[in-house]
């Protein structure tokens, strides 16, 4: 197994490297985000913006941020129609794939990219770094929601052929064993454990965790017992690790992917939910 430093995936175009970063930093046509929850002040790619992640959600629903609310948080980032948007974390996080999820769900589906590395592969790249916001020119963007790309709590218990359930909390949340802050501690009946970060590969020397290779993710997920031709609907706790296997495996090229984005924030609270311990 090695981390991803190439273009075999089959939705390659999802991911950029620090080389495509640095030669797009002079273009008009590409949005730089920083979706990290701390540093920004302190430094940042040059022209990045930053965006809290947090501000995508609406937690008293379990539900996204209303499509006015996305539109606001996204134009004034300097978001617009048309452009490319680049997104970066520290790179072994959930934050900018959070965003990348939200932003296709709103229908920005292929105008949005993930740094592989994210922050830590810029600075171990040793490119320059910047402590000042920079001037935001404030965009126009639309949000039309794209049902096809997420599920509800009545969908799953409604049941549905040839969809898997994938859970990819840590294992302890899974059995049951550390039920959190929940009502209830275990999973839904049936689904596949897969905890998120196996999809990333070990720091390198400098630090940096980047993705792991194409046929190193293709066989776990296969050898899992998923396969592109099937409904996989991801779930976590709040649907931010569920999101980060949602970019995972659109990279992969799976094509109807729909996160449960109430997660177990709804289902372990919820008084009508069925759990397995």
């Amino acid at each position: 197994m090695s981390t991803a430093n190439n273009n075999d995936y089959p939705n390659a175009q999802l991911l950029v490297d620090v080389r495509w970063v640095e030669d797009h930093l002079a273009s008009s046509e590409v949005v730089l985000l920083d979706a990290r929850a701390q540093g920004y002040d302190a430094g940042h790619i040059p022209g990045a913006i930053w965006l809290n992640a947090k501000h995508l959600k609406d937690t008293s629903n379990h539900t996204f941020v209303s499509a006015e609310g996305f539109r606001e948080v996204l134009e004034r980032s300097g978001v617009s129609d048309g452009k490319t948007i680049v997104v970066y974390d520290d790179g072994s996080g959930v934050l900018a794939t959070r965003v990348f999820y939200v932003l296709e769900y709103y229908g920005h589906i292929d105008r949005v990219k993930l740094l592989n590395g994210g922050y830590t592969a810029w600075t171990a790249a040793a490119k320059e770094i910047s402590a000042e916001a920079p001037r935001v020119q404030i965009g126009t963007i639309a949000a039309v929601s794209d049902e096809r790309r997420v599920i509800t709590k009545e969908d799953i218990q409604a049941g549905g052929h040839n969809r898997i359930l994938l859970d990819v909390r840590s294992a302890d949340e899974f059995s049951g064993s550390d039920q959190r802050t929940n009502r209830k501690g275990g999973h839904i009946k049936g689904a596949l454990h897969k905890e998120w970060k196996d999809a990333l590969g070990p720091a390198d020397e400098l630090g940096v965790v980047r993705f792991k290779d194409f046929p190193t993710l293709k066989q776990e997920f296969e050898t899992l017992g998923l396969s592109p031709d099937q409904t996989i609907v991801p779930y976590c706790q709040t649907n931010q690790r569920g999101a980060h296997t949602y970019f995972i495996l659109r990279l992969l090229g799976y094509s109807d992917i729909r996160p449960y984005e109430g997660s177990w924030d709804e289902w372990g609270n919820a008084e009508d939910t069925e759990v397995v311990r």
